[in-house]
Protein backbone atom coordinates (compact mmCIF):
# COMPACT_ATOMS: atom_id res chain seq x y z
CA UNK A 1 0.00 0.00 0.00
CA UNK A 2 1.49 3.47 -1.02
CA UNK A 3 2.19 5.72 2.10
CA UNK A 4 0.21 8.60 2.64
CA UNK A 5 2.40 12.01 2.67
CA UNK A 6 2.63 13.19 5.97
CA UNK A 7 0.86 16.07 7.64
CA UNK A 8 2.14 19.05 8.94
CA UNK A 9 2.08 20.56 12.02
CA UNK A 10 -0.48 23.23 11.93
CA UNK A 11 1.12 26.71 12.45
CA UNK A 12 0.32 29.52 14.75
CA UNK A 13 -1.93 32.04 12.56
CA UNK A 14 0.22 35.08 12.05
CA UNK A 15 -2.48 37.22 13.33
CA UNK A 16 -3.03 36.15 17.45
CA UNK A 17 -7.00 36.38 18.81
CA UNK A 18 -6.91 39.46 19.90
CA UNK A 19 -5.81 41.13 16.28
CA UNK A 20 -8.34 38.89 14.70
CA UNK A 21 -11.04 40.50 16.99
CA UNK A 22 -9.60 43.76 16.34
CA UNK A 23 -9.82 43.23 12.41
CA UNK A 24 -13.10 41.46 12.59
CA UNK A 25 -14.43 44.77 14.03
CA UNK A 26 -12.99 47.00 11.47
CA UNK A 27 -14.58 44.99 8.77
CA UNK A 28 -18.29 45.19 10.60
CA UNK A 29 -18.16 48.00 11.51
CA UNK A 30 -17.01 49.48 7.43
CA UNK A 31 -19.85 46.89 6.63
CA UNK A 32 -22.40 48.27 9.03
CA UNK A 33 -21.76 52.23 8.32
CA UNK A 34 -21.25 51.86 4.79
CA UNK A 35 -19.57 55.22 2.32
CA UNK A 36 -18.16 57.62 4.44
CA UNK A 37 -21.05 60.44 4.13
CA UNK A 38 -23.28 57.84 5.06
CA UNK A 39 -21.54 56.80 8.07
CA UNK A 40 -20.86 60.89 9.31
CA UNK A 41 -25.08 61.35 8.35
CA UNK A 42 -25.69 58.16 10.66
CA UNK A 43 -23.80 59.27 13.34
CA UNK A 44 -25.36 62.66 13.26
CA UNK A 45 -28.91 60.61 13.47
CA UNK A 46 -28.29 58.12 16.02
CA UNK A 47 -26.85 61.50 18.23
CA UNK A 48 -30.10 63.16 17.38
CA UNK A 49 -32.19 59.99 18.83
CA UNK A 50 -29.90 59.32 21.73
CA UNK A 51 -30.21 62.96 23.28
CA UNK A 52 -34.44 62.71 22.60
CA UNK A 53 -34.41 59.77 24.08
CA UNK A 54 -32.33 61.39 27.10
CA UNK A 55 -35.20 64.39 27.13
CA UNK A 56 -38.06 61.56 27.45
CA UNK A 57 -36.21 59.33 29.97
CA UNK A 58 -36.07 56.72 27.31
CA UNK A 59 -33.85 53.97 26.62
CA UNK A 60 -32.53 53.75 23.44
CA UNK A 61 -31.22 50.60 22.62
CA UNK A 62 -32.73 48.30 22.81
CA UNK A 63 -35.53 51.14 21.53
CA UNK A 64 -39.40 49.60 21.78
CA UNK A 65 -41.80 50.06 19.40
CA UNK A 66 -43.34 52.82 21.13
CA UNK A 67 -39.81 54.83 21.59
CA UNK A 68 -39.65 54.83 17.83
CA UNK A 69 -42.37 55.81 17.11
CA UNK A 70 -42.45 58.72 19.01
CA UNK A 71 -38.95 59.48 17.84
CA UNK A 72 -39.97 59.55 13.78
CA UNK A 73 -43.85 61.19 14.72
CA UNK A 74 -41.37 64.27 16.45
CA UNK A 75 -39.69 64.25 13.36
CA UNK A 76 -42.15 64.59 11.25
CA UNK A 77 -44.00 67.08 12.87
CA UNK A 78 -40.81 69.28 12.78
CA UNK A 79 -40.79 68.94 9.43
CA UNK A 80 -38.38 66.95 8.55
CA UNK A 81 -38.57 65.15 5.43
CA UNK A 82 -39.45 61.72 4.84
CA UNK A 83 -36.12 61.13 2.95
CA UNK A 84 -34.48 62.35 6.25
CA UNK A 85 -37.00 60.24 8.80
CA UNK A 86 -35.96 57.03 6.68
CA UNK A 87 -31.86 57.66 7.27
CA UNK A 88 -32.82 58.17 10.87
CA UNK A 89 -34.33 54.66 10.58
CA UNK A 90 -31.85 53.28 9.05
CA UNK A 91 -29.10 54.06 11.18
CA UNK A 92 -31.23 53.34 14.46
CA UNK A 93 -31.97 49.65 12.52
CA UNK A 94 -27.66 49.45 12.27
CA UNK A 95 -27.01 50.08 15.88
CA UNK A 96 -29.35 47.76 16.93
CA UNK A 97 -27.77 44.92 14.45
CA UNK A 98 -24.41 45.93 15.80
CA UNK A 99 -25.38 44.48 19.24
CA UNK A 100 -27.17 42.16 18.44
CA UNK A 101 -30.54 43.14 19.07
CA UNK A 102 -33.43 43.02 16.96
CA UNK A 103 -35.11 46.69 15.66
CA UNK A 104 -37.94 48.26 15.90
CA UNK A 105 -37.87 49.33 12.47
CA UNK A 106 -38.79 45.68 11.37
CA UNK A 107 -42.29 45.28 12.99
CA UNK A 108 -45.06 45.30 11.22
CA UNK A 109 -47.20 48.04 13.13
CA UNK A 110 -44.23 50.33 13.23
CA UNK A 111 -44.20 49.85 9.05
CA UNK A 112 -47.43 51.20 8.72
CA UNK A 113 -47.06 54.06 10.58
CA UNK A 114 -43.65 55.36 7.96
CA UNK A 115 -45.79 54.67 5.08
CA UNK A 116 -48.54 56.72 6.58
CA UNK A 117 -46.08 59.35 7.31
CA UNK A 118 -44.90 59.40 3.80
CA UNK A 119 -48.56 59.17 2.07
CA UNK A 120 -49.24 62.75 4.59
CA UNK A 121 -46.22 64.38 3.82
CA UNK A 122 -45.23 63.01 0.62
CA UNK A 123 -41.95 61.16 -1.09
CA UNK A 124 -41.15 63.26 -3.31
CA UNK A 125 -37.52 65.08 -3.04
CA UNK A 126 -35.95 67.84 -3.64
CA UNK A 127 -34.05 67.25 -6.95
CA UNK A 128 -31.05 68.88 -8.76
CA UNK A 129 -32.86 70.56 -11.93
CA UNK A 130 -31.08 69.60 -15.42
CA UNK A 131 -30.25 71.90 -18.67
CA UNK A 132 -30.50 72.07 -21.64
CA UNK A 133 -27.79 70.62 -24.45
CA UNK A 134 -28.16 73.78 -25.57
CA UNK A 135 -27.21 75.99 -22.60
CA UNK A 136 -24.61 73.99 -21.43
CA UNK A 137 -22.84 73.84 -25.12
CA UNK A 138 -22.77 78.02 -24.92
CA UNK A 139 -21.39 77.84 -21.08
CA UNK A 140 -18.85 75.75 -21.86
CA UNK A 141 -17.70 77.86 -24.68
CA UNK A 142 -17.56 81.12 -22.74
CA UNK A 143 -15.11 79.38 -19.97
CA UNK A 144 -11.87 81.08 -20.97
CA UNK A 145 -9.66 77.67 -21.00
CA UNK A 146 -6.14 79.98 -22.02
CA UNK A 147 -5.98 80.19 -18.10
CA UNK A 148 -5.54 77.55 -15.39
CA UNK A 149 -8.61 77.64 -13.67
CA UNK A 150 -10.78 77.92 -16.86
CA UNK A 151 -9.07 74.90 -18.24
CA UNK A 152 -10.23 72.85 -14.98
CA UNK A 153 -13.62 74.01 -14.98
CA UNK A 154 -14.24 73.63 -18.83
CA UNK A 155 -12.76 69.73 -18.07
CA UNK A 156 -14.78 69.16 -14.68
CA UNK A 157 -18.24 70.64 -16.53
CA UNK A 158 -17.83 68.17 -19.62
CA UNK A 159 -16.60 64.63 -18.10
CA UNK A 160 -18.85 65.79 -15.36
CA UNK A 161 -21.41 65.89 -17.73
CA UNK A 162 -20.24 63.50 -20.38
CA UNK A 163 -19.62 60.56 -17.71
CA UNK A 164 -22.74 60.77 -15.76
CA UNK A 165 -20.11 60.88 -12.71
CA UNK A 166 -21.72 61.82 -9.03
CA UNK A 167 -19.82 65.01 -7.68
CA UNK A 168 -17.97 62.21 -5.08
CA UNK A 169 -16.71 60.32 -7.96
CA UNK A 170 -15.75 63.44 -9.59
CA UNK A 171 -13.86 64.73 -6.66
CA UNK A 172 -12.03 61.49 -5.95
CA UNK A 173 -11.00 60.76 -9.27
CA UNK A 174 -7.30 60.15 -9.94
CA UNK A 175 -4.93 60.13 -12.86
CA UNK A 176 -4.54 56.65 -12.49
CA UNK A 177 -8.01 55.77 -12.90
CA UNK A 178 -7.78 56.91 -16.57
CA UNK A 179 -7.04 54.73 -19.72
CA UNK A 180 -6.57 56.68 -23.35
CA UNK A 181 -7.03 55.03 -26.56
CA UNK A 182 -7.73 56.26 -30.27
CA UNK A 183 -11.42 54.76 -29.12
CA UNK A 184 -11.54 57.18 -26.23
CA UNK A 185 -11.31 56.79 -22.54
CA UNK A 186 -11.87 54.53 -20.33
CA UNK A 187 -12.46 55.80 -16.29
CA UNK A 188 -12.20 53.29 -13.53
CA UNK A 189 -14.17 53.56 -10.94
CA UNK A 190 -12.63 52.30 -7.69
CA UNK A 191 -15.18 52.79 -5.22
CA UNK A 192 -19.04 54.50 -5.87
CA UNK A 193 -21.87 55.11 -3.75
CA UNK A 194 -23.06 51.89 -5.72
CA UNK A 195 -19.99 50.07 -5.39
CA UNK A 196 -19.26 49.76 -2.19
CA UNK A 197 -17.31 46.48 -2.77
CA UNK A 198 -14.72 48.03 -5.37
CA UNK A 199 -15.91 45.65 -7.88
CA UNK A 200 -14.42 46.69 -11.30
CA UNK A 201 -16.72 49.11 -12.84
CA UNK A 202 -15.62 51.64 -15.63
CA UNK A 203 -17.05 54.70 -17.80
CA UNK A 204 -16.60 55.19 -21.04
CA UNK A 205 -15.67 58.56 -22.73
CA UNK A 206 -16.23 59.55 -26.73
CA UNK A 207 -14.28 62.42 -28.23
CA UNK A 208 -16.19 65.15 -29.58
CA UNK A 209 -15.68 66.35 -33.17
CA UNK A 210 -15.61 70.08 -31.55
CA UNK A 211 -12.38 70.48 -30.23
CA UNK A 212 -14.08 73.22 -27.30
CA UNK A 213 -16.53 70.60 -26.47
CA UNK A 214 -14.07 67.12 -26.14
CA UNK A 215 -13.95 66.11 -22.77
CA UNK A 216 -11.24 63.90 -24.01
CA UNK A 217 -9.08 66.60 -25.42
CA UNK A 218 -9.65 68.96 -22.93
CA UNK A 219 -8.71 66.55 -19.94
CA UNK A 220 -5.55 65.92 -21.68
CA UNK A 221 -4.81 69.34 -22.09
CA UNK A 222 -5.04 69.97 -18.32
CA UNK A 223 -3.07 66.94 -17.18
CA UNK A 224 -0.50 68.43 -19.33
CA UNK A 225 -0.49 71.18 -17.84
CA UNK A 226 -1.16 69.76 -14.38
CA UNK A 227 2.13 67.88 -15.21
CA UNK A 228 1.87 65.12 -12.83
CA UNK A 229 0.99 60.94 -13.51
CA UNK A 230 -0.57 60.52 -10.27
CA UNK A 231 -3.18 61.92 -7.62
CA UNK A 232 -5.88 63.85 -7.72
CA UNK A 233 -7.26 65.22 -11.21
CA UNK A 234 -8.71 67.91 -10.32
CA UNK A 235 -6.52 70.09 -7.75
CA UNK A 236 -7.43 73.86 -5.90
CA UNK A 237 -5.27 76.90 -6.48
CA UNK A 238 -2.91 78.98 -4.67
CA UNK A 239 -3.47 82.80 -4.49
CA UNK A 240 -2.14 83.83 -7.47
CA UNK A 241 -3.58 81.19 -9.67
CA UNK A 242 -0.33 78.53 -8.61
CA UNK A 243 -1.50 75.06 -8.87
CA UNK A 244 -1.49 72.98 -5.00
CA UNK A 245 -2.07 69.18 -4.58
CA UNK A 246 -5.42 69.20 -2.58
CA UNK A 247 -8.04 67.59 -4.24
CA UNK A 248 -10.95 69.24 -4.80
CA UNK A 249 -14.23 68.71 -2.95
CA UNK A 250 -17.86 68.16 -3.23
CA UNK A 251 -18.51 71.70 -2.35
CA UNK A 252 -15.86 73.12 -4.36
CA UNK A 253 -17.21 71.26 -7.77
CA UNK A 254 -20.84 72.51 -6.66
CA UNK A 255 -19.15 76.13 -6.40
CA UNK A 256 -18.01 75.70 -9.73
CA UNK A 257 -20.98 74.47 -11.62
CA UNK A 258 -23.12 76.98 -9.87
CA UNK A 259 -20.49 79.77 -11.37
CA UNK A 260 -21.13 79.14 -14.78
CA UNK A 261 -24.34 77.74 -14.79
CA UNK A 262 -26.57 79.93 -12.12
CA UNK A 263 -27.26 78.93 -8.46
CA UNK A 264 -29.88 76.85 -8.91
CA UNK A 265 -27.40 74.15 -10.37
CA UNK A 266 -25.57 72.04 -8.66
CA UNK A 267 -22.45 69.10 -9.41
CA UNK A 268 -25.53 66.90 -9.30
CA UNK A 269 -27.31 68.62 -12.40
CA UNK A 270 -24.45 67.29 -14.70
CA UNK A 271 -25.36 63.75 -13.65
CA UNK A 272 -29.15 64.73 -13.90
CA UNK A 273 -29.02 66.20 -17.33
CA UNK A 274 -27.06 63.40 -18.65
CA UNK A 275 -29.75 61.21 -18.30
CA UNK A 276 -32.19 63.87 -19.13
CA UNK A 277 -30.90 64.59 -22.58
CA UNK A 278 -29.65 60.86 -23.54
CA UNK A 279 -33.49 59.80 -22.82
CA UNK A 280 -34.67 63.13 -25.29
CA UNK A 281 -31.74 61.89 -27.73
CA UNK A 282 -33.60 58.67 -27.95
CA UNK A 283 -31.50 56.69 -25.69
CA UNK A 284 -33.14 53.85 -24.01
CA UNK A 285 -32.74 52.93 -19.95
CA UNK A 286 -30.02 50.27 -20.31
CA UNK A 287 -27.65 52.56 -22.61
CA UNK A 288 -28.12 55.26 -20.13
CA UNK A 289 -27.73 52.85 -17.00
CA UNK A 290 -24.28 51.73 -18.54
CA UNK A 291 -23.12 54.87 -18.68
CA UNK A 292 -24.54 56.54 -14.87
CA UNK A 293 -24.33 52.51 -13.61
CA UNK A 294 -27.99 52.93 -11.60
CA UNK A 295 -29.16 49.42 -10.80
CA UNK A 296 -32.55 49.80 -11.85
CA UNK A 297 -34.58 51.81 -14.64
CA UNK A 298 -37.17 53.15 -11.87
CA UNK A 299 -33.71 55.46 -10.94
CA UNK A 300 -33.66 56.34 -14.45
CA UNK A 301 -37.12 57.48 -14.48
CA UNK A 302 -36.41 59.38 -11.17
CA UNK A 303 -33.72 61.16 -12.66
CA UNK A 304 -35.02 62.10 -16.05
CA UNK A 305 -35.80 65.90 -15.61
CA UNK A 306 -38.97 66.70 -17.94
CA UNK A 307 -40.47 69.94 -16.96
CA UNK A 308 -42.18 70.50 -20.55
CA UNK A 309 -44.88 68.53 -20.34
CA UNK A 310 -44.46 68.32 -24.17
CA UNK A 311 -41.16 67.01 -23.78
CA UNK A 312 -41.31 63.39 -24.57
CA UNK A 313 -45.26 63.18 -24.82
CA UNK A 314 -46.14 60.41 -27.02
CA UNK A 315 -49.45 62.30 -27.92
CA UNK A 316 -47.23 64.10 -30.32
CA UNK A 317 -47.00 60.39 -32.20
CA UNK A 318 -50.48 59.71 -32.63
CA UNK A 319 -51.10 60.53 -36.28
CA UNK A 320 -54.27 62.87 -36.07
Amino acid sequence: MKKLPAVSAPTPSSLSLVDLTEHTAKYVAAGLSGAPNTAKAYAGDLQRFGAWCQEHALEPLPASIDTLAGFVTHLAESGKKVATIQRHCAAISKAHALRGLDSPTDDKKFKVLLEGIARLKGVRQKQAPAFTLANFKRTVKSIDAKTLSGLRDRVILLLGFTGAFRRSELSALNIEDLSFSEEGLIVNLAKSKTNQLGAAEEKAIFYSPEFTLCPIRTLQAWLQRLGRTEGPVFVSFRKGGRLTERRLTDHHLNLIVQRYLGVKFSAHSLRASFVTVAKLAGADDSEVMNQTKHKTSEMIRRYTRLDNVRQHNAAQKLGL
